[in-house]
């Protein structure tokens, strides 16, 4: 089992207490490194320590979790988010947060919550530097694409990856690039039996396309054309479940 640093980010004395007893307890192979009570001893703290996993509160005096992750832009950890507020909840799984805790903390999502991230970070550490090949599941088949003038028909296998544009969603191939006036959750759901995968709120990306994956503050992509995309935090274990 793959041991996880990690460091707990909560102003609230008695809110550290609990998480630190309840991962001594019930969350076998994690190592705290250490504990802080606001934004500038929680930078220091990574800064210093290097860790594979931070318990992040999203409120706390003098502000908030998201700005302390926006002065770390290149970060190799995963953040789990605890909080008392769920309307953070849609903001942190999108774009920051592997997972999202809410107080008062339940052990049974909490073992879970490390062991997903566990499993995140065992697999980035497999895959890193490594030419990727997915499974093989192959993007055979089509998709038709509205256009003003009627259709177009598309090998799915010809896709790069598609990117969304408000409610437009471009299409990149080999050697063009295709603008259709739906929206890429549109083509996420056409694209859905072959083997496509959301990294981003702006990426639907062909899995056989990818070649490389780099660690980092989500995490990024190279595609066999050299295209290197941005993977968000809550995206990451659905791509990583491609690889071998």
């Amino acid at each position: 089992m793959m041991e996880l640093k990690a460091i707990i980010v909560e102003d609230e004395a008695n809110s550290r207490e609990i998480l630190r007893n309840y991962l001594a307890k019930y969350c076998e192979g994690v190592i705290l490194l250490g504990e802080a009570a606001n934004i500038e001893q929680g930078l220091s703290l990574i800064q210093n320590q290097e860790p594979d996993l931070v318990f992040l509160d999203v409120e706390m005096p003098f502000g908030n979790a998201f700005d302390l992750l926006e002065k770390i832009p290149d970060r190799s950890f995963e953040t789990i988010f605890v909080t008392a507020y769920n309307q953070y909840a849609m903001d942190a799984l999108n774009h920051h947060a592997a997972y999202y805790l809410m107080k008062p903390i339940n052990i049974d999502e909490l073992v879970k919550a490390v062991e997903y991230v566990r499993a995140i970070k065992e697999k980035e550490n497999a895959l890193e530097g490594q030419v990727l090949k997915a499974r093989p599941i192959k993007a055979e088949g089509k998709i038709t694409l509205p256009q003003q003038d009627g259709f177009q028909v598309l090998e799915v296998g010809e896709i790069y990856f598609c990117k969304a544009d408000d409610n437009y969603t471009e299409i990149y191939l080999e050697k063009k690039k295709i603008v259709v006036s739906k929206t890429l959750k549109y083509f996420e759901d056409a694209l859905q039996p072959y083997p496509f995968a959301r990294i981003h709120k702006s990426y639907l990306v062909n899995v056989s396309e990818v070649v490389k994956y780099k660690k980092g503050k989500g995490g990024s992509v190279i595609l066999s054309n050299g295209k290197e995309l941005s993977v968000s935090a809550s995206k990451k274990a659905e791509l990583l479940s491609y690889f071998q």
